[in-house]
C-alpha cells in the first residue's frame, strides 16, 4: 500500500484497534470467509506445503491451508490491537519461560542474539523487552509505504524495543559495544536473502534453501549468547515463548553450526504446528539459481 492508501485506511485501523478482543475475533471469523473464498495466495501456499511436506496428501494440505487462513486473520486483528494495548494486557497475551537465560547473560556482561521467525504472532515478540534489563532491538526491513512503515515501527516500539534496519545492523552493534550498552538483538531469520547476498544453502523442510547468515555473524562478532525464541499458541489469542539457549560456546562453534542449529529449531516448530508459519510468500524462489550453479 502506498502513502495515500495509508491515510485513507488509518482512521479505520485506529477505530478497529479500540475494539475488545471478543469483537476483534468475531471480525477475524468474518474475514476468514472472503479470504478463504477468494483463495488468498492459495497457489503459493499449497505449492509451499507440497514442497515442505511431500509425504502428505492433498486433503491434508488443504486442511492446513484453511487453518493458516484462520490464524492469518487472527494475526491481522491482533496486530491492529497492539496500537492501544497496555503492558498488563500484553503480558497476559504472550508469556515467556526461561527468560533467566537472557538475564544471566546480562549479569555476565554478555549480549544476546535472539533468533525468531514469521511464526505464531511475531508482532507480539518485541514485548519481551519488558522482561529483562538489557535494551531490546528488533531488526527489520523497511516497508515501501512510508506511512505504513512508520505505523509498524510505532507498534513494534510500544514496549521499549528499539528498531534498526537490516542495512544498519552491524553498524549499530559496533556502536552499542563501544558504548558498553548491553543489548538483546532480535532477528527474524526465515526471510530469503537477496539473490546477490546468498552465502549459504541448507536442507530446510526437505528443500534446498538459502539461509540468512546474519544471526551467526553477529553472534561471532559479539561472542555473546545465542537463543532461539520458540513460540507456541496454547489457545486463541494467547502465545507462549520458550527461550532456548544454543548448547555450545559461540567462540568454539564451527562455521554454519549456529545457523544449522536455529534452522532445525524452526523446522521442529513448523512440523509441530504448520499452520502457524507464514506460508504465503515464495519460500523457495531461488532454487532455479542453485540448479544453474550446479550445472
Amino acid at each position: 500500500m502506498n502513502t495515500i492508501s495509508y491515510y485513507i485506511w488509518y482512521p479505520f485501523i485506529w477505530l478497529i484497534s479500540w475494539l475488545p478482543f471478543r469483537v476483534l475475533y468475531a471480525l477475524s471469523d468474518f474475514l476468514y470467509w472472503p479470504v478463504s473464498l477468494t483463495g488468498y495466495r492459495k497457489k503459493i501456499i499449497l505449492g509451499n506445503l507440497e514442497k515442505a511436506f511431500p509425504d502428505k496428501d492433498e486433503c491434508w494440505r488443504k486442511d492446513i491451508l484453511h487453518k493458516f487462513y484462520r490464524h492469518f486473520c487472527d494475526l491481522f486483528v491482533e496486530t491492529l490491537k497492539l496500537q492501544h494495548m497496555s503492558k498488563k494486557t500484553i503480558k497476559k497475551r504472550i508469556t515467556f519461560s526461561n527468560i533467566e537465560a537472557i538475564e544471566d547473560a546480562y549479569d555476565k556482561n554478555l549480549d544476546v542474539v535472539a533468533v525468531m521467525a514469521h511464526y505464531g504472532n511475531w508482532e507480539y515478540m518485541p514485548s519481551i523487552n519488558l522482561h529483562f534489563k538489557a535494551q531490546g532491538f528488533s531488526v527489520y526491513r523497511p516497508l515501501k509505504s512510508k506511512g505504513f512503515d512508520k505505523y509498524m515501527l510505532e507498534l513494534r516500539s510500544r514496549f521499549g524495543t528499539q528498531n534498526v534496519t537490516m542495512k544498519n545492523t552491524l553498524r549499530k552493534v559496533v556502536e552499542l559495544r563501544r558504548s558498553k550498552t548491553r543489548f538483546v538483538l532480535g532477528l527474524i531469520a526465515d526471510q530469503s536473502p537477496a539473490r546477490l547476498e546468498i552465502q549459504y544453502w541448507t536442507k530446510f523442510l526437505t528443500q534446498t534453501t538459502p539461509i540468512l547468515m546474519g544471526p551467526e555473524k553477529i553472534a561471532k562478532l559479539t561472542n555473546g549468547k545465542v537463543v532461539f525464541l520458540k513460540l507456541s499458541k496454547p489457545k486463541r489469542g494467547h502465545y507462549h515463548v520458550n527461550v532456548i539457549e544454543y548448547p555450545g560456546l559461540v567462540s568454539e562453534a564451527e562455521e554454519h553450526e549456529i545457523t544449522e542449529w536455529h534452522v532445525r529449531q524452526l523446522e521442529n516448530c513448523i512440523r509441530e504446528r504448520p499452520e502457524l508459519w507464514l506460508w504465503s510468500h515464495k519460500r523457495w524462489k531461488y532454487q532455479d539459481m542453485r540448479d544453474k550453479d550446479k550445472g
